[in-house]
């Protein structure tokens, strides 16, 4: 584990003060005697560089090699309600089959579950070599303690270089409980995945609030696991299928639970953006301007498309948080997505760039939102927008 520490032989308590300046997150903390690192530091190593000499020193812990060629196959976790599977496995097996033809590695599904006839002939139509099935009348639906319990004898007998997930409810709350058990790395929200010819993978995401795109890998731990969200990844054609269900024993798995599912109960339909064919987004400059929103929702209602928004107008309270587009919102891949008065903030980039055609309108002719558009018109939106209204109420005959 690496860590910042502090020589306090060598700190200038007279110009000690000034320390904490060197920290852009306020991790440094001078009390009048001592300098200290406290919990905020995310080892940047700026204060290494820029403090003055010998105050501040990077220490890791030595990290012990492992052999990666017994850690074979990209796995993916199956997700499903019990009675359907997540489509964000079916993308999450796409994705593994590019990433293990890199490496000429198989790709390995596992399915817990308690009927394993419902969704094994769907598994593998998408592709995969082996179907690893745990199966049992308490593993019906889904329980942390329990999956996590089987998870870990899946990872002991098979050794996978890589396991995925589903960025869902049931994927943040799973992953990490099996990355703390085997120590070993876990990445969230990834948008872009690749692989080495050394079989390290390669997670990016938005860090930093999403200023930046960071590179993630994790060369001295297995399994290498990582979570990515649905729509981010292209649903996968289906193939003939070839691969094979591997069954496995469950009688040696702990099943205990301190926790007892009473009953299930369906939650209310709502407007799931992330299932829209079109969409139409719009940003910051429609937050004080009504008339700019209503004529935003009629150009939706004119395309059939869906009303979405950026982060900033949720935090305005003009939305529904299920509207938002981005990392803290939905993830889109509609045919159509028409960006108004968005600059193209990678927060909200990583949830649209799956999106088959994109048209935006941006006043900004260096706004980021043009790299990721397949259209664009610079000009004021609220001029643009009444213009693009009347021609398609034009082309339909739309008095």
């Amino acid at each position: 584990m690496a860590r910042i520490i502090v020589n306090q032989s060598k700190v200038n308590l007279q110009e000690a003060h000034e320390y904490p300046k060197l920290c852009p997150f306020n991790a440094i903390e001078f009390d009048g005697k001592e300098v200290r690192i406290n919990e905020g530091c995310r080892i940047c190593k700026l204060c290494v560089r820029r403090g003055p000499e010998g105050v501040f020193q990077f220490e890791e812990d030595v990290v012990v090699s492992i052999d990666k060629s017994k850690w074979v196959g990209v796995t993916v976790y199956i997700e499903h309600n019990g009675s359907k599977i997540h489509p964000v496995s079916f993308e999450l097996i796409g994705k593994a089959r590019e990433l293990a033809q890199v490496i000429n590695h198989p790709v390995y599904a596992v399915l817990i579950t308690d009927d394993a006839n419902k969704f094994t002939d769907e598994i593998l139509s998408y592709g995969v070599d082996k179907v690893f099935v745990y199966e049992h009348p308490l593993l019906g639906h889904f329980n942390v303690e329990k999956y996590v319990n089987v998870m870990e004898d899946f990872i002991n007998k098979h050794k996978p270089s890589v396991i995925l997930y589903g960025g869902t409810s049931i994927g943040r709350s799973f992953a990490p409980r099996v990355a703390a058990r085997f120590r070993t790395g876990l990445t969230a929200d990834c948008t872009i995945l690749g692989m080495k010819e050394n079989t390290d993978l390669i997670q990016n995401r938005p860090a930093f609030g999403g200023n930046i795109m960071a590179s993630i890998v994790c060369p001295n731990t297995r399994p290498q696991m990582a979570t990515v969200r649905y729509k981010i990844f292209k649903m996968p054609e289906k193939t003939i299928p070839h691969g094979e269900v591997v069954m496995m024993d469950v009688s040696h798995i702990n099943l205990d639970s301190r926790m007892d599912l009473l009953s299930v109960t369906k939650k209310e339909k709502y407007v799931d953006i992330s299932e829209a064919d079109a969409i139409v987004a719009i940003g910051r400059p429609f937050i004080n301007n009504p008339q700019g929103i209503a004529m935003a929702q009629e150009l939706a209602e004119l395309l059939n498309a869906q009303l979405a928004v950026t982060r900033p107008l949720i935090e305005a309270g003009l939305f529904d948080a299920r509207r938002q587009i981005g990392l803290s919102g939905r993830t889109v891949a509609p045919k159509l997505l028409i960006n108004l008065g968005i600059s193209g903030a990678v927060q909200y980039t990583a949830g649209m760039t799956s999106s088959e055609l994109v048209f935006s309108i941006c006043d900004d002719e260096n706004a980021p939102i043009f790299d990721v558009s397949h259209y664009g018109m610079v000009g004021d939106v609220f001029a643009i927008l009444p213009k693009l209204i009347a021609e398609i109420k034009k082309m339909r005959g739309i008095g």
